[in-house]
């Protein structure tokens, strides 16, 4: 039984697909989800990346347990930022929103982050953004100021269920919207924006103007499911006033529930403390890369932490990474040169079945991946425990295999390709590796475990045993 802690709930709670109980996985319908997703006005930071990280976990395990995914992640193309961006560069919004997307979908790439069914631009949702606005003004929730179209919360009582929130309680001062215009009551979000003569600018039925940043989600779930979804995801700092708006004028406008079940990620800190440019803690991905850092390294320790809990990323916890990394690239190099003929031994079969189970069972708790890692680790440690009691078969190293492939479809960090910035010939390596021999003979464990990561991060794996030291690349 998949469960997932709700938001809205603030409960643990079986997962149902559709709001209605089938008697097998095969019988529901896609899984709809709806990931906030990027604002295109510069480099995504690792902090971004964990909640991207979150989301990209959420729809392989998904699919390894059977379900079906329909999976969208907005670009957010319009708003303060891009358009300021724009404008002090000179050029369009258009041509300035695209090459932030492109680095960001790179980015993705890197850290093998899987494509999504469905990525819209809120430029291109207008029309959605329009149908919802026009349905709000019937029901007489919205007022204009000037240009701008604003949600009347006070007209609206179901509001805050998300956030927990008692509108009555916001006062004015309280930084309720990011909003710098003119509003009848400062609990008040635009829905549509006045603007400048600068600023491009969409009309609608109401008005010139451009969207306010809550309508655009809205219209982009519309547009693309047309009715309630599954599960929508986001880091915890967007549950309000974001989210929280965005359940309000969605409800409001079509009289049926938004969303099933909400999923946030927690904060990640940098060096235990938030991370800030002035700080010197404030790292993208290409930023670490440029470190000698693998992106392999950055996926396996982002998604070591279970989602709601806050995470602390050290430059010392990545240098770490490469270390457990190593122990599963030795089990997938044993399996690999393994050549023997035989039977598989009974012990390899269980071993093999208490690590599926044990793994599906901590992600079907509420996508528990730090503790599904534990379960993957314990077992890499028995594999290659087996094999130095006795060589894989090749039936036991495919089998094997085939186990690590299919966890693998969950955690994306065992059978990942990287392009390497650095080449070694084969004499470098074997340089290399003396150099270690020798670190470890005057017992310097810390230079021999140095040289190791070295090779490791310029994709040569180690591998010591009873004949010598042997490597393969990756």
């Amino acid at each position: 039984m998949v469960k997932f802690y709700n938001t809205m709930s603030k409960k643990i709670e079986e997962f149902i697909p559709g709001g209605e109980k089938k008697e097998s996985i095969n019988d529901y319908p896609p899984v709809s989800i709806y990931s906030c997703g990027p604002t295109v006005y510069g480099f995504a930071h690792i902090g971004n990346f964990r909640t991207f990280l979150f989301n990209d976990i959420l729809r392989r395990f998904l699919k390894f347990r059977g379900f079906k995914v329909n999976h969208t992640m907005n670009i957010t193309d319009v708003d303060d930022k891009t358009i300021k961006g724009a404008l002090s560069e000179g050029v369009s919004l258009k041509e300035y929103t695209a090459r932030f997307t492109d680095i960001f979908f790179e980015d993705l790439k890197k850290l093998n982050i899987e494509e999504f069914e469905h990525y819209p631009r809120a430029t291109d949702s207008i029309d959605a953004m329009n149908e919802i606005i026009n349905r709000l003004e019937k029901k007489g929730l919205v007022y204009k100021d000037n240009n701008s179209i604003y949600f009347s919360i006070s007209k609206y009582s179901d509001y805050g269920k998300l956030s927990k929130i008692d509108p009555e309680s916001i006062k004015s001062g309280t930084r309720y919207d990011t909003d710098e215009y003119h509003k009848d009551d400062i609990r008040d979000f635009a829905l549509w924006k006045e603007i400048s003569k600068e600023e491009p600018g969409w009309q609608i039925d109401l008005g010139y103007g451009r969207p306010g940043w809550h309508i655009e989600c809205s219209a982009m779930i519309r547009k693309i499911y047309n009715t309630t979804i599954d599960i929508h995801t986001g880091g915890v700092d967007l549950v309000f006033p974001h989210h929280e708006n965005e359940i309000a004028q969605s409800e409001a406008a079509f009289d049926e529930p938004f969303v099933r079940y909400w999923l946030h990620a927690e904060h990640l800190l940098v060096d235990n403390s938030k991370m800030s440019k002035s700080k010197g803690n404030f790292y993208t991905l290409n930023d670490l890369i440029e470190q000698g850092f693998s992106s392999r390294a950055i996926r396996y320790l982002l998604l070591t932490a279970h989602y709601r809990k806050q995470f602390n990323f050290t430059l010392d916890n990545l240098k770490n990474a490469s270390q457990p990394l190593s122990r599963i690239d030795n089990l997938v190099l044993n399996c690999e040169k393994s050549q023997k003929s035989g039977e598989i031994r009974e012990l390899i079969k269980d071993r093999i079945d208490k690590l599926i189970n044990d793994f599906t069972s901590s992600l079907d708790n509420d996508l528990n991946v730090s503790g599904a890692l534990g379960h993957f680790f314990e077992a890499i440690t028995d594999f290659n425990k087996y094999y130095t009691e006795s060589n894989f078969t090749l039936e036991e190293s495919r089998i094997i295999l085939e186990c690590l492939q299919k966890i693998d479809s969950v955690l994306g960090i065992i059978f990942f390709k990287e392009e390497k910035k650095v080449s070694l010939s084969e004499q470098d390596i074997e340089d290399y590796i003396i150099k270690r021999d020798n670190a470890k003979k005057d017992k310097n464990w810390d230079e021999a475990d140095r040289i190791r990561d070295l090779l490791l991060d310029k994709g040569v794996v180690l591998e010591d045993s009873k004949e010598g030291t042997r490597w393969k690349t990756v």
